[in-house]
């Protein structure tokens, strides 16, 4: 069963987290770190968004 879609508004906070299944890698190495952040970069850009932080482990990441 989905989960019920969250409420979205104009200036909001939002909290944006992934893992990986079974505390899987997601980044093999620097260059997929690398690869992610330009990625980011790109969408912060594009939708006007303010990154406040961000930490990128092997496992998972948060913005």
């Amino acid at each position: 069963m989905a989960r019920p879609l969250r409420i979205q508004f104009g200036g909001a906070v939002y909290h944006v987290t992934a893992r990986g299944n079974a505390r899987q890698r997601i980044f093999m190495d620097d260059e997929d770190r690398q690869d992610f952040l330009s990625i980011l970069s790109k969408v912060i850009r594009r939708f006007a968004w303010i990154c406040h932080a961000y930490c990128l482990m092997d496992n998972h990441y948060l913005c």
